[in-house]
């Protein structure tokens, strides 16, 4: 679930970030990334042309909506995973870690209609596309795919990228905002309603309104947060238990509950009542990219 809004401080804005917008997965990801001198070099350009083509990659293999890809073919028993290519056995090798560290809670496996990576696999696509944008040009780089975020950064950006997390009761607001150092992921139903699927009754269920989930590989991430979604806080405890990933969770009521190293921006409001808006004026030193 996810919006795709932006507001660039202007200390940011000096490294002239080349930014670009692709349409595909059936959403759209924005990639930005910064140069010192702001120019586009041919390593940057060729960057941006692995990472474009990582991405219709993933939506051509992943696809549940193109009848003829193999995650479809798969999904109507036409072949089995010893027939698809190596990135799908990749992805569901990896889903079937998410659903065992999730306790169950993440399961592509039990949603109707046979294996569905979905919940894991744009937040893959962003880490993998992420990956494509590295060289010696290059700074600091952001993929978000529709509020999925993975980002890394060099010791010439020594502030890092902060995130606002949307209200999920009111969108036009955030619920707090954070410091990124890697990725991070936001799942819920506020957006597109009840199709987070519980793996447990296999019917549509969500014990949160919103989980959001800090870590180093954004794949992982996005499954944790469609899990913790699904659970709810209880949920929490299972994302302490992993290194590098942190977690919040907010209730239907608006209550939050997180693990002890979340990463909230120290400065920035993040009581439950009343919410920044973002929309406001905010005196950040970076970036402010939306996740929710």
């Amino acid at each position: 679930m996810t919006r795709d809004r932006r507001a660039v401080d202007v200390r940011i804005e000096r490294l002239r970030a080349v930014h670009h917008r692709e349409s595909v997965m059936g959403t759209v990801v924005t990639i930005d990334v910064y140069t010192t001198d702001g120019t586009c070099g041919s390593d940057v350009s060729l960057g941006l042309a692995r990472a474009r083509a990582v991405l219709h990659r993933a939506d051509a293999l992943f696809s549940t909506w193109k009848p003829h890809s193999p995650m479809s073919r798969l999904r109507r028993g036409e072949i089995t995973c010893a027939d698809v290519p190596s990135e799908v056995q990749e992805v569901l090798e990896r889903c079937a870690f998410a659903r065992e560290v999730s306790d169950g809670w993440f399961d592509p496996w039990a949603v109707p209609g046979g294996v569905d990576a979905t919940g894991f696999v744009k937040g893959w696509a962003a880490q993998c596309a992420l990956a494509e944008l590295d060289s010696s040009e290059v700074v600091g780089a952001m993929v978000n795919a529709a509020g999925d975020i993975a980002s890394f950064r060099s010791a010439q950006l020594p502030e890092p990228f902060r995130i606002g997390i949307v209200d999920p009761k009111a969108p036009a607001h955030l619920a707090c905002v954070v410091e990124l150092f890697g990725a991070i992921a936001t799942s819920g139903t506020s957006e597109r309603g009840a199709h987070l699927i519980d793996p447990r009754t296999k019917r549509p269920g969500a014990r949160a309104a919103s989980a959001s989930v800090c870590g180093p590989d954004l794949g992982l991430a996005d499954a944790l947060a469609t899990a913790l979604a699904v659970s709810g806080e209880d949920g929490l405890g299972l994302v302490e238990q992993l290194e590098g990933y942190e977690a919040l969770v907010i209730a239907f009521d608006g209550d939050a509950r997180w693990t002890e190293g979340f990463p909230f921006v120290p400065d920035a409001p993040r009581s439950w009542r009343p919410l920044l808006s973002a929309s406001s004026d905010l005196d950040f030193d970076v970036g402010l990219w939306i996740s929710g």
